[in-house]
């Protein structure tokens, strides 16, 4: 009997972890976007309505919590493509809506970048994994709306990203740039009809 309590118990424990876990990774995300990485983790703990022992419980240091965010919202931006492209009513839909989500991704990672070209071994691989979770889901979506007949067949994933990436630059910095208008021009721009 004990047996079987305990592992009933046990289930439950890790799913109870990892919604603490999402729910801190959700919380230190909005945070990030306000206020930067540099946000005091105790604004962090009182958002997600945890103590701060329980994030550090989870991230021992704040580079382990910018890595596990950074990653959380690559993992959804990666999820979204094929989603979208199963919901979407044609396929460059489906590509306009991806490159939205990655647009917020993007412009909201206030000091992300800086913290990224740290000497903090933590953030070397981000920037790897970022392009080997991101590029194979844009070239889907691509390769989608190109068998569609909807855009031109010679734009590369690695291409359109950098191209969003480099539009999105500075976009936090200047109240009159819209990146996000200039990346919707871009995106229209690949249309064939």
């Amino acid at each position: 009997m004990v047996d079987s309590g305990s592992k009933s118990s046990a289930p439950r424990k890790r799913a109870d972890a990892r919604r603490n876990e999402q729910t801190l990774l959700d919380a230190a995300a909005a945070a990030f976007v306000r206020s930067g990485v540099d946000v005091p983790v105790r604004d962090i703990a009182a958002k997600a309505g945890v103590g701060v022992g329980t994030i550090y419980r989870h991230f021992p240091t704040r580079a382990d919590l910018i890595v596990a965010v950074y990653r959380h919202q690559v993992e959804a931006c990666a999820e979204a493509g094929p989603a979208l492209l199963a919901s979407s009513s044609t396929p460059h839909a489906a590509l306009a809506s991806w490159i939205n989500l990655f647009v917020d991704f993007l412009v909201t990672k206030h000091g992300l970048a800086e913290a990224l070209q740290s000497d903090n071994a933590a953030f070397q691989t981000l920037h790897a994994y970022f392009l080997d979770r991101l590029v194979p889901v844009c070239a889907e979506l691509l390769d989608a709306a190109a068998k569609a007949g909807e855009i031109r067949a010679d734009v590369e994933a690695f291409e359109l990203m950098r191209g969003v990436g480099n539009l999105c630059i500075g976009a936090d910095k200047n109240s009159r740039y819209d990146a996000r208008r200039m990346v919707g021009l871009l995106i229209a721009g690949l249309r064939l009809h």
